[in-house]
């Protein structure tokens, strides 16, 4: 009787230390089905500090490093437990590679890393996307892919993703031609183009397509997991609206996945980048935080990072990893589930 009471006192107290754990403050759960993939007990940890804008996260599952940059100080670094934040590529975007406007937002944004091992980068100053071997160094020898649209050189190509076959998609609003200390875009002779588009640029033949010019302000951009939908952040921009677009690749449909408008007011952040998880889930950068939205539109959860502007994924979807804005310039990461 007293080794039965034992044992029931024993399996007590383990539940009670379960149980009596609270969740963390920052995860904001609206949906459980998406307590597959987020732990609400995991902490949030700060992995790098003192980044000007940390922007353009990616694995590199090739020596298990994070990569992301400072658009300001056109430099991109390189992060991992054994080391820590390093300098790993320098300059990054602006190389005088095109001529800009000089007033800040100059550096790389969007990063990838090909099946060949090397990184694909968007630069704003440079006003294209090119390829570097991925490889530390300060005198950087970077190869165009493309840097304009029919004969028009691209305004700053912000972000990226790719499919399957190796086409990329990216996106080009004209955050090199901001002013940060007005806070405006500013007009200039050398800004070649009217619009700020969606592009797909054919890595076979070389052809650069226009998806639509119809997104005011376009910037993160990502594919579902089947490569049927492309998702499109919409920035606040002329009509104050910020959104998920949706565009089927098939008929080139474009819609509204999910209106900013439907979260509180008083959130500060825009949808900046975002990253599609193996699940379809979109994890976006938006106000207040970093939101997990389905493919349906719905909002699931919320990890409230502070204000972000982008995230990512490692090889295996053990982390997620964010980039923080300006008011907010650190790098951070919290451990997902693990895949069953």
């Amino acid at each position: 009787m007293n080794k039965l009471l034992s044992i029931t006192l024993i399996f007590f107290l383990i539940s009670c230390s379960t149980t009596d754990k609270e969740s963390n403050p920052k995860i904001e759960i609206y949906d459980n089905s998406v307590l597959g993939i987020i732990d609400n007990f995991a902490d949030i940890e700060q992995i790098a500090d003192e980044i000007a804008l940390p922007e353009g996260p990616v694995w590199d599952k090739s020596t298990n490093s994070l990569l992301f940059v400072d658009v300001m100080n056109n430099v991109m670094y390189k992060w991992n437990e054994a080391e820590g934040t390093t300098e790993y590529i320098s300059p990054s975007g602006n190389t005088g590679y095109a001529p800009n406007v000089n007033l800040g937002l100059l550096g790389a944004n969007g990063l990838m890393i090909n099946a060949e091992g090397d990184i694909i980068v968007c630069q704003h100053g440079d006003r294209r996307i090119s390829k570097i071997k991925n490889a530390s160094t300060t005198s950087p020898s970077f190869t165009t892919l493309v840097d304009n649209y029919e004969g028009g050189r691209f305004n700053s190509p912000n972000d990226l993703t790719s499919s399957s076959d190796g086409n990329i998609y990216f996106t080009d609003p004209a955050f090199g031609f901001f002013n940060l200390e007005t806070g405006q875009f500013v007009e200039s002779e050398i800004k070649d183009l009217d619009f700020n588009g969606v592009y797909k640029y054919n890595t076979q033949s070389g052809d650069v397509s226009l998806i639509t010019g119809e997104v005011d302000l376009p910037n993160g951009i990502a594919l579902s997991p089947d490569e049927k939908t492309l998702y499109v952040n919409k920035m606040a921009s002329i009509d104050g609206n910020k959104k998920i677009m949706k565009i089927n690749l098939e008929n080139m449909e474009m819609s509204t996945l999910f209106d900013g408008a439907n979260l509180p007011s008083d959130n500060e952040g825009d949808f900046d980048g975002m990253k599609v998880h193996s699940s379809g889930n979109i994890f976006t950068s938006g106000p207040g935080g970093l939101l997990i939205i389905s493919p349906e539109g719905k909002l699931l959860g919320k990890i409230d990072f502070g204000q972000i502007t982008n995230c990512a994924f490692d090889d295996n979807e053990e982390y997620l990893y964010a980039t923080g804005f300006v008011n907010n310039p650190k790098v951070y990461r919290i451990k997902l589930k693990n895949k069953s």
